[in-house]
């Protein structure tokens, strides 16, 4: 899958043995120094490149887009910001989770280098996402809408991919040394960061080192929302990338670790307060006679621990630890056939194992004397094969249609709760402990997917493309066999934000998901100078793993998974318009998007959960010499459709200003911005309640976003 790759050629330094870094910007002097690898590099067009890697219902944000959401925030899922049909919902600082056309989580294929990670915690704090830094990803792409088999399986919604950058080598005979350091600050929070790159390389070898570090504290809301607890981070990340070039052929190794002693999560019972993540990950292309191939492979360790962070004013802990191990394969061969025709075949492998425990609390007889197993020695393997077939059969219409099936097979080990002595307090667990082991856990889902799709260009300013998808998602670990029953225990699973308590089901069935969709793009024939892009969609899921009612526990619910039908419709448009072009005045554009979705839930009729009210932005964005700078407001209408089983909050609408600028000058790029201008106090419509101002306070609201922030960084490349 391709996607809009930065203008510059990233760099790298390490200084005083601090690593800085975040944006990456051209080096003209330097570009010929580097060498593209023949037959690996790919234009990013939708009309020139082949339909089954690029779609037009595909979007990547542009490098203004990439600076200011790198400068807001640190985590990679901003990248996405103001991209049609994608929206995201708050957690950690670093961990936002993402929504595409009201499919959340799980129902996204979120890839990160070629690999789908899943998250190994029972609040979803450690996502695919929070496993990169906005300064390390080279291409970012969203695909909200159909997906090719051929870019994955088990999932509903669409796909996220972000990579990095592919390795750099010299000219022959020459040797490159090249990098930046960049240095952030962002005032809400006393947020502050540095992330870099250092890459040393000739004709054959590349060696290159990233790393990153980004911390802040509890933000303040706009207006007088005032301090919003749990939502202070402290990350680092360092991974070494080794490449071996020969002729048509690239090899690439990436080693890396990341280490998160902290970050607080406003919307959950729980903190992060620790999470190690150690990662391996190889890559193959090479170009044959018959054809091209690319082949990965993975491995991944997550260590991660739960408890409170001071901020909640806990008189107790609650510690609880996970340990997740991940690895895999994926095959895919690029065939031509006739000519215009292209034939895709792949295979694919993936195991998440996953230990979930909660040791004992001393002097506790809630949370003791033993500890509690909540999954024990569980797994998650899927084995998928695909095959893709793309005809221009004219140059005006090409169509692509794909299989795939996916083999999921689950299981976990027999568990047990904080103790096995019979008393009021304990006896649910324990009698849903017994009822548990006792009961055959092993599932196998054979799930079955279906693309077609079809672009017609039926003149110079007009392509459409539309077509249908089936799509099918299995459970995951928590939603078949999350086991606990009373209200503490089950307010522990939780990855919405809502503060309700959850029960697995181990006899959920997939959710099947059948979507038909169509992009208009009209567009400027001669050049760059407007773009419109209007995405109608519905789709209808069988099988929709959704929640129900089994008790009250104070404001809020212990709630079970179940399969219920659903459907989502809705509509994003995009565009962009360029208002001047000049020597005096530089260059002027105007560039907006907006979203509407729709989710219900045909069995009980509630709202879908974390459906994004109608939203859009307009920003106006101005080049001139070494200056550029915009100028952005964002809009959101009040969310009145809610999911009432989950008991969601209502939240209203609201606008915020945002005002950015940059100047390059020689190897120096200085950035800087204001997020929330006027200070507008404001509700994240996807954020769930706060319950850590809930813990702290006793007083329940919705989760507040960020005042106004002024937000600096300083770039220096070689």
């Amino acid at each position: 899958m391709t996607s809009m790759k930065k203008t510059a050629t990233p760099l790298v330094v390490a200084a005083g043995g601090c690593m800085l870094a975040v944006s990456l910007h051209p080096l003209g002097a330097r570009a010929q120094t580097t060498v593209t690898l023949p037959g690996l590099s790919i234009e990013d067009t939708a009309d020139s490149t082949p339909m089954g890697e690029r779609l037009l219902s595909a979007s990547s944000p542009s490098a203004t887009q990439r600076t200011a959401a790198s400068l807001s925030s640190p985590d990679a899922a901003s990248l996405f910001r103001n991209q049609p049909g994608v929206s995201t919902y708050s957690a950690g600082g670093l961990a936002a989770l993402p929504v595409l056309n009201g499919m959340a989580d799980d129902r996204v294929a979120t890839v990160v280098d070629g690999v789908r990670i899943a998250s190994g915690c029972p609040n979803h704090m450690n996502p695919a996402l929070s496993f990169i830094d906005p300064d390390s990803v080279d291409t970012a792409t969203a695909i909200a809408g159909i997906t090719p088999v051929s870019m994955g399986g088990d999932s509903t919604g669409g796909t996220i991919d972000v990579e990095r950058k592919d390795p750099q080598f010299a000219r022959h005979g020459k040797v490159l040394v090249t990098g930046h350091v960049t240095g952030t600050y962002r005032s809400n929070g006393g947020g502050y960061g540095a992330s870099g790159s250092l890459t040393v390389a000739n004709d054959t070898f590349s060696l290159r080192y990233n790393a990153s570090y980004a911390q802040a504290g509890d933000y303040e809301g706009g207006g007088d929302a005032g301090l919003v607890r749990s939502t202070s981070y402290l990350t680092y990340n360092h991974a070494v990338t080794f490449g071996v070039h020969k002729g048509n052929h690239l090899l690439a190794l990436t080693f890396g670790q990341q280490d998160t002693p902290h970050e607080g999560f406003a919307n959950q019972y729980m903190d992060m307060t620790n999470n190690r993540s150690t990662f391996v990950n190889g890559k193959y292309l090479g170009t044959f006679d018959w054809g091209e191939l690319e082949a990965r492979g993975y491995w991944q360790r997550e260590d991660h621990a739960m408890d409170f962070l001071p901020d909640r004013a806990k008189t107790t802990h609650m510690p609880m630890n996970t340990n997740a191990r991940m690895a895999g394969y994926s095959i895919k061969a690029t065939i031509p056939l006739a000519e215009g025709q292209t034939l895709r075949l792949g295979s694919s492998f993936d195991h998440s194992g996953l230990n979930d425990w909660w040791p004992p609390v001393a002097g506790s007889m809630m949370m003791g004397p033993d500890t509690y197993h909540s999954i024990n020695n569980g797994h998650r393997d899927r084995l998928g094969h695909f095959v893709e077939w793309e005809a221009a059969w004219t140059p005006r219409v090409t169509t692509l249609l794909g299989f795939r099936n996916d083999l999921v097979m689950m299981n976990t080990g027999p568990v047990s709760g904080y103790s096995s002595t019979m008393s009021m307090m304990n006896m649910a667990n324990i009698n849903a402990a017994n009822a548990f082991n006792t009961t055959d856990r092993g599932r196998t889902d054979v799930n079955f997917d279906v693309t077609a799709l079809v672009r017609w260009k039926p003149r110079r300013d007009l392509t459409i493309e539309g077509g249908y998808a089936r799509k099918t998602r299995s459970p995951n670990l928590y939603e078949r066999y999350a086991w606990g029953r009373s209200a503490m225990v089950t307010s522990m699973i939780n990855w919405f934000g809502d503060g309700n308590g959850y029960v697995g089901n181990p006899d959920l069935k997939p959710e099947v998901a059948n979507t038909a969709s169509i992009t208009a793009d009209w567009h400027d024939p001669d050049g760059d100078r407007w773009d419109l892009k209007v995405q109608p969609y519905y789709t209808y899921t069988h099988d929709y793993i959704n929640a129900y009612r089994i008790a009250s526990a104070g404001q809020f619910y212990t709630l079970g998974f179940a399969n219920h039908n659903a459907q989502s419709y809705g509509i994003n448009g995009s565009g962009n318009y360029r208002l001047w072009q000049n020597a005096r005045f530089g260059r002027g554009e105007i560039v907006a998007n907006l979203n509407w979705v729709r989710g219900q839930d045909l069995t009980n009729g509630a709202g879908l959960y974390h459906q994004m009210p109608t939203n859009g932005s307009v920003t106006l964005n101005e080049r001139w010499k070494n200056w550029s700078g915009r100028v952005e407001m964002t809009f959101v209408k009040a969310k009145d459709t809610v999911d009432w089983v989950r008991n969601e909050p209502r939240t209203p609408g609201y606008a915020l200003l945002g005002l950015g600028g940059q100047y390059h000058w020689r190897y120096m790029t200085l950035d800087a911005s204001i997020d929330n201008v006027l200070n507008q106090k404001y509700d994240l419509p996807l954020g769930g309640w706060a319950l850590a101002d809930y813990a702290a306070t006793g007083s329940l609201r919705a989760l507040p976003g960020m005042g106004r922030s002024f937000n600096v960084s300083l770039t220096a490349s070689f």
